[in-house]
């Protein structure tokens, strides 16, 4: 080989440490994305508005540890006799951690039969997801569960 291809191939000191610097400064810039509590709040309240949330009569299930927050089982099953004038009108999913707080929405009626959704969701990362049940009176419930997310989804490079 000569000399100067040797040169041409070959990595300036200065290159080398430039290169590393940008590398640590976009390490240190890139951050998820997520939503702040109040951000899950400020969701709820626009949806439900100043309605007292009560906690009960809803079941979220999750794994306890998912392996990848791609693709994480979701279900939310919620205590209602499901009658004309019983019954769940909709299931709203907020996440604190997740771009967006306002995960999904499911509207049901009386003819669903059963108040309960089953689906799989991305989690940015170890977290609680929170369900709210609205019923046909009015009245707001609420349960959640947390999973600890391994490898987490929603992330901005």
């Amino acid at each position: 080989m000569r000399t100067d291809e040797r040169q041409a191939l070959s990595i300036s000191r200065r290159s080398l440490i430039t290169g590393v610097a940008g590398l640590g400064t976009l390490a240190l810039i890139r951050s998820p994305a997520a939503a702040a509590p109040e951000d899950v709040i400020a969701a709820q309240r626009a949806l439900f508005g100043d309605r007292e949330i009560q906690t009960g009569r809803v079941m979220v299930t999750m794994p306890p540890i998912a392996e990848n927050g791609f693709s994480v089982p979701f279900e939310v099953e919620v205590d209602s006799p499901m009658t004309e004038d019983d019954h769940v009108v909709q299931i709203a999913v907020f996440s604190p951690r997740n771009p967006l707080p306002d995960m999904a929405r499911f509207h049901l009626g009386p003819r669903a039969g059963r108040a309960r959704v089953a689906t799989r969701i991305r989690m940015s990362g170890t977290q609680a997801i929170t369900a709210v049940a609205e019923m046909s009176d009015g009245s707001l419930w609420s349960g959640s569960a947390e999973t600890v997310v391994t490898l987490a989804a929603c992330i901005i490079l």
